[in-house]
C-alpha cells in the first residue's frame, strides 16, 4: 500500500515558479513509475510528466516541455515537479500517481494509487 501527498501548490504570477512535492508512504514507493497530472475547472485529467522507478528516464506533455522538470528521491519517498515561466493556462489541481513502469501512453487509467491534489493558480 501506497500512500501519496501533495504539497507546495499556491497563487503564482505569470513567469514564476513553484515546487510541487509528493511524499509517499510504503517500502515498496521506489518500485514504482510516478507521475504528475492535472485538472483544470470543467475539463479530464491531463498528463504532465513521468519518472520511472530509478529516476533515469523521463516524459513530458508537449505543452510543459522545456519549463517542467520531474525528479525522485527513492531515499526521502518523494517525487518533486519544478514548473518554470508558469503560464496562466498552468492553472489547474495537479495529482501524484504511482504505476507500473515508465508507460507511453498519456492515459490516467491504470494508475495504482493517486494523491489528494494541489491547487496551483497562475495570474496573468
Amino acid at each position: 500500500q501506497v500512500q501519496l501527498v501533495e504539497s507546495g501548490g499556491g497563487l503564482v504570477q505569470a513567469g514564476g515558479s513553484l515546487r510541487l512535492s509528493c511524499a509517499a508512504s510504503g517500502r515498496t514507493f521506489r518500485y514504482y513509475a510516478m507521475a504528475w497530472f492535472r485538472q483544470a475547472p470543467g475539463k479530464e485529467r491531463e498528463f504532465v510528466a513521468i519518472i520511472n522507478s530509478n529516476g533515469g528516464s523521463a516524459r513530458y506533455a508537449d505543452s510543459v516541455k522545456g519549463r517542467f522538470t520531474i525528479s525522485r528521491d527513492n531515499v526521502k519517498n518523494t517525487v518533486n515537479l519544478q514548473m518554470n515561466s508558469l503560464k496562466p493556462e498552468d492553472t489547474a489541481v495537479y495529482y501524484c500517481g504511482a504505476t507500473d513502469g515508465l508507460r507511453n501512453d498519456n492515459s490516467d487509467y491504470g494508475y495504482h494509487y493517486w494523491g489528494q491534489g494541489t491547487q496551483v493558480t497562475v495570474s496573468s
